[in-house]
């Protein structure tokens, strides 16, 4: 199961540098997790500092 950012992304980007496999980009007014890429990992929800990254 793939993660999300939710509403809550103050877009630090701390969870960009996280990912190990690159799936955190930019979006328009938050970071977005590429659901196809996504290996459930947690890496990018456990290095959020405001907790806006959760498992779909």
């Amino acid at each position: 199961m793939a993660y999300v950012i939710s509403d809550a992304c103050v877009m630090c980007g701390s969870c960009q540098g996280e990912c190990p496999i690159g799936a955190i980009s930019e979006g328009d007014g938050q970071y977005v997790i590429d659901a196809d890429q996504c290996i459930s990992c947690g890496s990018c929800a456990a290095g959020c500092p405001v907790g806006a990254i959760s498992e779909e």
